[in-house]
């Protein structure tokens, strides 16, 4: 019983982790990724579409995308797409295809993206904490409910501490690593 709730909070507490990854792939570098612009909602006959299934993005050199929409009539509502989202780039249609040129980030906007990418590590940081607590009450109600010992009650806290501990480490991990990344010139 109890290595099932283990269980359960770990899938959990990897989901949170990859949100977190998925979450930081967004947040610009100096560096053109693809991932950058992959999910960006654009407004394709009624409804909201990723960019990813509407078009091929490349980066043929370190600070350029390269957007090609397999329907060229979509051209103009992936720049309308571009030019509302808050990545602040500026496309450049051709009228086959959508060029992103990257520009060098400055000092003070690399502090800003330092403060989102802390901001972020820090909702992770809680949402592991959230899962902790959930975990925690389902184990009461197993002691209350007689289904445990009140032994294994406490081994069982202890493993959830020590499954929170570890999970937000990695956490503190890839924030070090985006840091890193977002401050490299």
């Amino acid at each position: 019983m109890i290595d099932d709730l283990l269980q359960e909070l770990e899938q959990r507490m990897q989901k949170s982790v990859d949100v977190l990854q998925d979450d930081l792939l967004k947040i610009r570098t100096g560096r053109a990724s693809p991932a950058l612009v992959e999910k960006l909602p654009v407004e394709y006959y009624g409804s909201l579409t990723p960019l990813i299934q509407m078009a091929s993005i490349s980066a043929p050199e370190p600070r350029l995308l390269v957007i090609r929409p397999w329907d060229p009539s979509a051209l103009a509502d992936v720049e309308r797409a571009i030019l509302k989202s808050d990545l602040g780039l500026m496309p450049m249609n051709d009228g086959k295809l959508i060029r992103l040129s990257i520009p060098r980030l400055t000092e003070e906007r690399r502090r800003e993206l330092v403060k989102i990418v802390s901001r972020r590590v820090e909702e992770a940081r809680i949402a592991i904490r959230n899962l902790r607590r959930d975990a925690l009450q389902d184990l009461k109600e197993f002691e209350s409910e007689k289904m445990i010992s009140e032994d294994d009650f406490y081994r069982g806290k202890d493993k959830i501490q020590d499954l929170t501990d570890d999970f937000i480490k990695r956490i503190d991990e890839i924030g070090k690593r985006k840091e890193a990344e977002v401050m490299e010139i």
